[in-house]
């Protein structure tokens, strides 16, 4: 009997060992604060809802992020340190791009005189002579860079092309504020770059 107590008691410890490993596996995958305030650079956890930004006290910074642009020459976010930066992934056989690009140029036209610019990442497209023509029919007036491989990316934060369009927001401190799959509305979007601006 009492040869026993012992197996009974490890047991519970491993069981208790198993819950509190699971626990932190799912606290990772949710975006837990030990995750987002592990004082790193920016690494994907999952999206955001469209319209919702991370509390300010989650968002982690992007690391150096240099990309081509479409029409020639390099394009760094650090550049623009100190504004909100839009993000997009979009191609011109994404339906849904096509439609959302000219719309973001409205937005873009609307806010970059507070302190709000927009970045277009053309991805996953076999040459640049359709995004080009897409781009001057359009005309879209934000910068534009073409990145066939999608290296952007991954530069980002490792975010996984899981389809396009999707949209990475950045808070004026180059802070991941909000990573958006799927088309996003002038509507939802214009209300998370007011609350971005008036951050301090």
């Amino acid at each position: 009997m009492n040869k026993r107590i012992p197996s009974v008691a490890a047991a519970r410890v491993a069981v208790a060992g198993v819950l509190v490993t699971a626990a932190l596996v799912v606290s990772g995958c949710t975006g837990s604060d030990a995750v987002s305030q592990s004082g790193g650079t920016y690494r994907f956890v999952s999206l955001n809802k469209i319209g919702t930004l991370l509390p300010a006290a989650k968002r982690q910074k992007i690391g150096t992020v240099t990309t081509s642009l479409l029409d020639g020459g390099t394009y760094s976010l650090a550049s623009d340190l100190g504004k909100v930066v839009v993000v997009n992934f979009w191609a011109t056989w994404c339906g849904p791009c096509t439609t959302e690009t000219p719309q973001f140029d409205s937005v873009y036209r609307e806010y970059k005189g507070k302190g709000v610019t927009f970045l277009g990442i053309d991805t996953k497209e076999s040459n640049r002579s359709a995004p080009r023509a897409f781009v001057k029919d359009n005309h879209i007036s934000y910068p534009i860079a073409f990145d066939e491989q999608g290296e952007t990316s991954v530069k980002l934060g490792k975010i996984p092309a899981i389809s396009l369009p999707y949209t990475v927001i950045l808070d004026k401190e180059q802070r991941v504020a909000a990573v958006y799959d799927g088309t996003v509305l002038p509507k939802d979007l214009t209300p998370v770059l007011d609350k971005l601006v008036a951050e301090t």
